[in-house]
């Protein structure tokens, strides 16, 4: 987040077309997408039972699972995926780190019980007893594994070798709209865009079974950001327009051709042009 003032919820949609509206979040995720909205189109709301059931990851045989890339489609196994989600940082009062041990137990329930399949870290989860219990309430991991330009880029790789066999990893996020803060260290653009590119190589280098996701602020100049980093296979967006996403993804699709999902969205809980 650039303001620690904000809070916002990740994950709205992955592979969501260039629309705006839950109704292409479907379309975008599902083979007979008019077929299966028009078919769940609800006169009641859904039972928490309906709910998870659309929400549950897949079994896989061997316990692991193969996520690819195909246009704006994210697939697991095969099948596209519709992520609902939150950004978890679980930050005690008083500390700076994300105390992943201790607020699992807690917080995985919790968030499976309001339909949540996915959460999205701002620290890099490399214990594998937090994982299992994020993966026992079917919940997918998107895990930050490099957030901030003083850290070496092969730091990355520790990190990635430690959690990469998990079933609970979805992908790999770097970056947390870096064009905004400089990778917390001031860095220009395109600098911050040559390291996270570095990054990107080295974590496909030691690990091909899961794409990197590159988490942007807004949508300023990701025309020219993309093409200057292959290694980036899905694109998370923060943005913070108020009551609605307006353009967001008409824009968004002029400036690539690849995923999208909604890493913070909402209001800011202050006036910034004051």
């Amino acid at each position: 987040m650039a303001r620690s003032a904000r809070r916002g919820v990740v994950a709205l949609a992955v592979a969501l077309w260039a629309r705006g509206s839950a109704g292409a979040g479907c379309h975008a995720t599902a083979p007979n997408a008019a077929e299966a909205c028009a078919a769940r189109a609800p006169t009641g709301a859904p039972s928490l039972l309906q709910r998870r059931a659309d929400l549950v990851p897949p079994k896989v045989a061997g316990g692991g699972s193969r996520t690819q890339v195909k246009g704006r489609q994210l697939l697991v196994n095969g099948t596209p995926i519709h992520l609902k989600g939150v950004a978890w940082n679980p930050v005690e009062k008083g500390r700076r780190l994300s105390n992943f041990r201790k607020a699992v137990h807690r917080d995985a329930p919790l968030l499976a019980k309001v339909g949540v399949n996915a959460v999205r870290t701002y620290y890099p989860i490399t214990d594998a007893a937090v994982l299992d219990v994020l993966w026992s309430h079917g919940i997918w991991v998107l895990n930050c594994v490099y957030n901030y330009g003083g850290d070496p880029a092969d730091g990355v790789v520790d990190k990635v070798n430690a959690v990469k066999g998990h079933p609970a990893i979805l992908m790999w996020t770097i970056g947390n709209e870096w064009n905004y803060n400089g990778l917390y260290k001031g860095m220009g653009l395109w600098d911050s865009a040559a390291r996270l590119q570095q990054v990107a190589t080295l974590i496909k280098q030691h690990d091909a079974t899961h794409p990197v996701a590159c988490v942007y602020g807004e949508l300023r100049d990701l025309k020219a950001v993309d093409a200057r980093m292959p290694g980036v296979d899905v694109w998370g967006v923060n943005s913070y327009r108020g009551i609605s996403f307006g353009d967001l993804f008409d824009s968004f699709a002029k400036a690539t051709p690849k995923p999208l999902f909604v890493g913070e969205y909402g209001a800011d809980a202050w006036n910034a042009n004051a």
